[in-house]
């Protein structure tokens, strides 16, 4: 971990000010998630930190690893914990901050293997919260040597971490709108294209989206794709 208390703190006000501008960004989630970990990596100092997020995987909340600064492959993988297990999944539930001297030595870190081929020792893990305690995921910054979390430095990284659940929960939604568009868009096109139909061939609404339906099975193309065809064909027509 970095020492100067005062550069520190001036990196951490950067830090924050990174992730804030990442919030009214276009960046893509991944995109963002991996400068969460670059930021927060190169900030502290520490060898390795790490961020996941709670999501619903087989109709059951899990914590799946989503980023990492690190290169090794053994940590890198993609994996995912019941919120019972882990440290991630004790601070997720808990909603509060863990330290944890030697990892090797606690019974509550499941990766010992990995930790030794990594060198890894002390381990700060906080929960990423955003308004009405609500948690989202959680971030994990490692030491290669035995370190002491300062009540400053766990202040400092839960505002870090705070702020990137701002950043995440504004990249979510930007996705879902443009989800949401492209969904209403498709709509109105294959509308467009079903009255088309309804025009030439004289058939009902109905019988004239299963024509659509249809041609979209039998051409393995999407229904939004067949419609475009038919939307075009009907441009050359008056053209």
């Amino acid at each position: 971990m970095k020492s100067d208390t005062r550069q520190s703190h001036d990196e951490y006000v950067k830090a924050l000010t990174d992730i804030s501008r990442a919030i009214t960004s276009d960046l893509f989630l991944e995109d963002l998630l991996k400068l969460i970990v670059m930021v927060t990596a190169n900030v502290t100092g520490v060898a390795i930190c790490s961020l996941w997020l709670i999501e619903e995987i087989d109709g059951r909340p899990k914590i799946r690893l989503k980023a990492t600064q690190a290169i090794a492959p053994e940590y890198v993988k993609d994996r995912s914990l019941n919120l019972t297990e882990g440290v991630v999944g004790y601070v997720a539930t808990t909603k509060r901050p863990l330290i944890i001297k030697n990892v090797l030595k606690s019974k509550r870190f499941k990766e010992k293997e990995m930790a030794r081929k990594l060198g890894l020792i002390s381990m700060l893990s906080v929960p990423l919260e955003v308004k009405e305690e609500k948690v989202i995921g959680v971030l994990n910054c490692f030491t290669s040597e035995p370190h002491d979390f300062s009540e400053t430095e766990v202040n400092l990284i839960t505002a870090v971490s705070n702020q990137a659940a701002l950043a995440i929960l504004n990249a979510e939604l930007v996705v879902k709108t443009k989800v949401i568009q492209e969904e209403l868009e498709t709509r109105k096109i294959i509308d467009r294209a079903k009255e088309i139909i309804m025009h030439r061939r004289g058939m009902k609404g109905d019988e004239a989206y299963r024509w659509i339906q249809k041609k979209s099975m039998d051409s393995r193309k999407s229904m939004r794709q067949v419609a475009d065809a038919i939307l075009l064909s009907e441009e050359f027509y008056h053209t």
